[in-house]
């Protein structure tokens, strides 16, 4: 069975789908492994690295992308590629499909298999393919990184013959995966930290870091099955904003990282919040790239707000592009072998496995993913 794995085009893209030690997972599995030349370059592997585990270098895109069984990639396709795949090709990647309606079309127009990553069901099963949770764990640690950056004070208290410095102050809006990282790595940099989540549930992880939870009380909330919080009302949001205000003026350091599945990010600091904000503290606003958390917050950009800097960085865990590509290159690698046929050295697409019908969007010229459908269709 063919397997191409495409170069990325996405100009300030620096992570790689796939990563030499996975290509040999998949050799011996008994793949042919087609890799577009180049495709490690940005994180210092060579195409010889990749020869020398097994692959093809493939010197031709259109070629790749016509002749192969399964195609892997990172970010979505091009739409102009869709075409070039054959019919029956499965296409496993990111897919953002809720917001890519015209792209699942055509994909399954082409009657192409495809296969969107960020759907994969949150069970215990799945969690060595989670690409979602292993990116987000490494954007938490960045967003600290960059907010200890930006911040014109050190984050640990410090004992000097001067006086003592205090530590600087971070409050972590939302506590899934990339908050519970970015409070242990802002609690290693010696930060006093406080977070924040609609989820009760939540506040013994938060502890169990070294953290204070912040409490409010917003009434009945609670978190969907696969663990992603639950939307608010317009009330519940109004009063998550006023216990909040309290927390974000004594910070130095706000991270915001609450998003919905399927749904624009929530809109939890306003104006009137940044306006009781200190001079010289630093918002970091995870959720920019799907509506943002932050009102003013703009994507690739750093806006001041009453001196106060609103990060709007995107894509934060490609700016440790090598680590980010070794997880992600392992989350493919573990979702190609969990379906593969070890005797027919084939990959078994079972349309009934749990995984398959959480993650598969299209398939022989159908949309047959139901939570897309109904969302879609609302």
């Amino acid at each position: 069975m063919k397997i191409a794995v495409m170069k990325e085009t996405h100009q300030e893209e620096m992570r790689v789908p796939l990563i030499p030690p996975t290509v040999d997972k998949l050799v011996k599995l008994g793949a042919e492994v087609v890799i577009e030349s180049g495709l490690g370059q940005t994180c210092r592997f060579e195409d010889g690295d990749y020869e020398n585990v097994g692959a093809v270098i493939g010197t031709s895109r259109e070629e790749m992308l016509q002749t192969a069984d399964i195609v892997l990639r990172l970010r979505k396709p091009p739409m102009e590629e869709i075409t070039l795949m054959k019919k029956g090709c499965i296409h496993i990647s990111y897919l953002d499909p809720f917001n890519e309606k015209e792209l699942v079309d055509r994909m399954a127009e082409a009657g192409i298999s495809a296969v969107s990553l960020e759907m994969l069901p949150r069970t215990t099963l799945a969690q060595k393919m989670d690409v979602l949770s292993s990116q987000a764990n490494l954007g938490g640690y960045v967003s600290v990184i960059v907010g200890a950056e930006q911040l014109d004070k050190v984050l640990p208290m410090m004992t000097t013959p001067a006086g003592t410095i205090k530590p600087a102050r971070v409050f972590i809006i939302g506590v899934g995966v990339a908050g519970l990282q970015a409070i242990a790595t802002a609690r290693r940099l010696g930060a006093r930290v406080e977070a924040f989540d609609t989820r009760p549930v939540v506040e013994e992880q938060v502890k169990s870091l070294g953290a204070k939870f912040v409490k409010i009380d917003l009434g009945e909330t609670g978190q969907t099955k696969d663990g992603y919080a639950k939307e608010l009302t317009p009330e519940q949001v109004q009063k998550q904003k006023e216990g909040m205000a309290k927390a974000c003026a004594q910070a130095d350091i706000v991270i915001t990282t609450a998003q919905l599945f399927g749904r624009p990010a929530p809109r939890i600091v306003d104006r009137a919040i940044i306006d009781q904000m200190q001079p010289g503290s630093v918002i970091i606003d995870m959720a920019v790239e799907t509506g943002g958390n932050v009102e003013g917050s703009e994507v690739d950009k750093i806006v001041e707000v009453n001196g106060v800097k609103i990060v709007g960085l995107g894509n934060l865990p490609g700016r440790v592009a090598q680590t980010a590509s070794q997880v992600y290159s392992a989350n493919l690698g573990n979702f190609v072998d969990h379906f593969w046929d070890k005797e027919a050295k084939t990959f078994n697409l079972k349309l009934e496995d749990e995984i398959i019908k959480g993650c598969l969007i299209t398939h022989q010229g159908d949309v047959v993913n139901e939570m897309y459908k109904s969302i879609m269709n609302k």
